[in-house]
């Protein structure tokens, strides 16, 4: 059985990034220590690395005056594959050959040269390099160019003149990890020393190694610009991971006298009223309790205590808001609020549209995302004598996984 290949991930990460910047905003330092989402790009590509089970080891190369920034970018994050970084040299070229020389003693048989602002590489062309290096001393992930592609004559007018469109078919946008030996890698390097190669497999070739394609994704985007920058943030929360909640509430208010009782936010009239402390919303509050159960933070009278005088006679919407206002805080989404009403008077199917559509706005939800509905007891109990109302409530919501919030 053959031996699994050793494979070290390279991570090229001490560019200044000076085009991440928009005229006249203030340098916010290198991109890949600017923030998308909760976690700068640099921890973000690591991360992703860090997940793969083919990679062993992982090595930075980060610019001579970056250490604080490097360690404020991995705070809290520990990893046994992770090595010490390596100090970056004036080039691209030079800062490569730093890692490989640190990685020399390591036994590495595959190494995966990694730009640090390409966050978003795929575990499967990661797996398509490696699979290409059991028969390739050199594997390069590209996307085929599908744009028409125009040469334009160098000149500093604003409307560059065109001297030709170019054939696009046998041209390819190079990615990376670009997968190589590693014994092969360096000392390529170690016979090129031109400082001006921008990519690894352009200096295998200079040593005369013939390089594949393997297809990359389209992705795999490398953040150059502020505007790669917003597109990055964008895709962050597309991609951000959410798991489903469910809480649950109860909740019962007797009557007294009066002539009309609040439920579900609407004004009802009948031969009674609702007590309690506040409006006694008794279909509000318990909506909220659920809404307090799924995020876990206590129930309505923990957040409005009803001891507490200023809530006396309060409309109940503002808590119901409240709740709403710790979901979306906490990054979640409300999917569904579904509101059981019991009670034997009054009758609750002429109002039930209404009490969706006042649920709905005040949760800012299409009302196709509310259910009210009503039952009876049958004559039994409290709610069957008539001295009161109960309520359930079911609300399911959604929250980013908490270790996305580390």
């Amino acid at each position: 059985m053959e031996k699994r290949k050793k494979v070290a991930a390279l991570i090229v990460a001490g560019g200044r990034g000076e085009r991440a910047h928009r005229k006249g905003e203030i340098n916010k330092g290198p991109k890949q220590y600017r923030f998308i989402g909760n976690k700068t790009i640099l921890r973000k590509t690591i991360e992703n690395l860090d997940a793969h089970p083919a990679i062993d080891h992982i090595l930075v190369v980060i610019h001579k005056d970056d250490d604080t920034l490097y360690e404020n970018a991995l705070k809290d994050f520990s990893s046994k594959k992770l090595l010490p970084p390596a100090k970056g040299g004036a080039t691209r070229q030079s800062s490569v050959y730093a890692g490989l020389k640190a990685l020399d003693n390591f036994n590495i048989d595959f190494v995966l040269v990694h730009d640090a602002v390409r966050p978003f590489v795929t575990h499967q062309t990661i797996d398509r390099v490696l699979c290409g290096l059991n028969k390739n001393p050199a594997i390069l992930p590209a996307i085929p160019v599908f744009d028409t592609i125009k040469r334009v004559k160098n000149t500093q007018e604003s409307a560059l003149e065109v001297l030709e469109t170019v054939d696009r078919k046998t041209l390819w946008t190079a990615q990376t990890p670009q997968g190589f030996h590693f014994q092969n890698l360096i000392k390529a390097h170690r016979k090129t020393p031109h400082n001006n190669f921008t990519d690894d497999c352009a200096i295998m070739e200079e040593a005369g190694f013939k390089v594949h394609i393997v297809h990359g994704n389209q992705e795999n985007m490398k953040i150059t610009t502020a505007d790669d920058i917003d597109e990055a943030k964008k895709r962050m929360q597309q991609h951000k991971r959410f798991e489903t909640r469910v809480g649950n509430g109860f909740d019962v208010h007797a009557f007294e006298e009066g002539n009309a009782i609040i439920l579900g936010g609407v004004s009802i009239p009948h031969t009674k009223k609702l007590k309690g402390h506040s409006d006694a919303d008794v279909g509000l509050h318990t909506i909220t309790d659920a809404l307090y159960g799924a995020l876990a933070e206590g129930d309505i009278g923990s957040h409005f205590p009803p001891s507490d005088p200023q809530w006396k006679g309060a409309a109940s919407d503002q808590f119901l808001m409240h709740a709403c206002e710790r979901v979306k805080a906490r990054g979640g989404r409300i999917v569904h609020l579904d509101l059981t009403l019991m009670c034997e008077a009054p009758k609750i199917g002429p109002y039930r549209d209404k009490m969706r559509e006042e649920i709905a706005n005040i949760c800012a939800l299409p009302i196709s995302r509310v259910a009210v509905k009503a039952t009876t007891t049958e004559k039994l109990g409290f709610t069957g004598r008539e001295e009161g109302i109960a309520a359930q409530a079911t609300a399911t919501i959604e929250l980013p996984f908490e270790d996305d919030n580390a």
